[in-house]
């Protein structure tokens, strides 16, 4: 077992096993990202195997995202390996990035010099995302990242770089909306101190200072990535919550659920109303408990959704996972997969470079319906919506009504806006 793999390697062992027989070794790849040639791509239509690297924070604070994720991922490469449309198998290695950009730039330098992956997913922190868009130019890899950091597609991004994960732009677009039509625009902000949190800030005030020529910030609080107290930061809140029409909270994973879990109990709810990037997620809802009743949240995606082939998804889903219900890593794992092997088959390669020239406004079926990467960003066009976390009829678990919706095309911002040269 390799230094940055998860221990055991139970995650690989039964897609091996599915794929046994039919694979060809890719050892003799490692260190070997440059030209066609030296890469070995399989542009003669004969090769057979491609190899992925999946990088995720496995521990640390972000460790259920990252298995839900994960299971997404596995899912997708499972049904590409069974079905006679792909006349390749995907084999992979897991990498643990431990949630420090640093440790996920040595995974994924472990993941093609030496274990041979030509692709790689993953990174569910924007900070170690952001650094493997550097190693993806500078390796000349594809990479579908799990975050959402605006930058990620805009003004860092690079022709290597596919993200199916939602951005915050597209988000903020109709969190913003919504919130100044139904709350108002006086908007107090506490935000994790990293480039996402930074990024719901930038992203939702710039909208809101378009949306509202009254719009008015009246305050930021900031909190360490992986914090467990905010008492002092809901206390302030409060005190300027006469002055606010709303809180609008830039953070996720456990974070988020133990913010949310301090203000239920300090009754935060009933004296602002609580806007979320990410309070749908259902790790957030079964963390937070009842702090993630009569919040707001933007929403990605909910299994109930009717599109594309989205119930299919949902039903291989249970099936494979003993009836876990997939969120929305889970959905960002699978379309990610999914959508670069379609690009590797329309290729006939295996060379990043020749699939990263594919790819851009190649039009895929999806959980969402017919969707792309634009060709100006390399952004997966995806709907967004609005949605409340209520008390359910039954059990622990908030429900998330769905209040409204954008179209992938509204969501998204204009080319000329993102920040992107490609």
């Amino acid at each position: 077992m390799s230094q940055g793999d998860i221990s055991q390697g139970g995650r690989r062992d039964v897609l091996r096993a599915l794929t046994a027989g039919s694979v060809v070794g890719v050892t003799g790849l490692a260190g070997c990202i440059g030209s066609p040639d030296e890469v070995g791509n399989g542009d003669d239509e004969n090769f057979d195997t491609v190899q992925f690297g999946v990088l995720e924070p496995f521990t640390g604070a972000f460790t259920d995202l990252a298995e839900e994720r994960h299971q997404g991922t596995e899912l997708a490469i499972t049904q590409i390996n069974e079905s006679d449309e792909y006349d390749f198998t995907i084999e992979y290695d897991d990498y643990d990035t431990q949630l420090d950009p640093a440790t996920a730039t040595q995974r994924a330098d472990q993941a093609v010099q030496s274990d041979g992956a030509q692709f790689l997913t993953g990174c569910i922190s924007s900070s170690s995302a952001l650094a493997i868009n550097d190693f993806a130019r500078e390796n000349e890899i594809v990479y579908t990242p799990g975050a959402a950091d605006v930058s990620i597609t805009g003004e860092e991004c690079n022709q290597y770089v596919f993200r199916f994960e939602t951005s915050t732009a597209q988000i903020a677009e109709v969190m913003s909306q919504w919130t100044a039509d139904e709350l108002g625009d006086r908007i107090v902000y506490h935000i994790a101190d990293y480039a996402y949190g930074e990024s719901v800030l930038e992203e939702v005030e710039t909208r809101m200072e378009s949306t509202s020529d009254s719009y008015e910030r009246v305050g930021v609080t900031r909190s360490d990535q992986g914090s467990n107290d905010f008492e002092a930061f809901i206390s302030q809140i409060s005190n300027e919550s006469d002055e606010a029409d709303a809180l609008v909270v830039g953070m996720t994973g456990s974070d988020l659920a133990i913010f949310l879990s301090q203000a239920r109990s300090r009754g935060l709810q009933n004296e602002i109303p609580i806007v979320t990037t990410t309070g749908s997620f259902r790790s957030i809802r079964t963390g937070a408990g009842d702090g993630a009743y009569d919040i707001y949240s933007g929403v990605r995606y909910v299994p109930e959704l009717e599109t594309g082939d989205n119930q299919e998804f949902v039903e291989a889903y249970e099936s494979e996972y003993d009836g876990d219900v997939p969120d929305n890593f889970s959905r960002v794992g699978y379309e990610s997969v999914r959508m670069v092997a379609n690009g590797i088959r329309e290729a006939g390669s295996r060379n990043p470079t020749t699939v990263a020239e594919t790819l851009p406004g190649m039009e895929h079926e999806t959980i969402f319906g017919p969707n792309e990467f634009r060709e100006c960003d390399q952004q997966a066009s995806n709907p967004v919506w609005m949605g409340e976390c209520v008390e359910p009829e039954s059990g622990d678990l908030a429900t998330v009504d769905l209040l409204e919706e954008l179209s992938g095309a509204d969501a998204a911002p204009d080319c000329a806006e993102t920040g992107c040269d490609l």
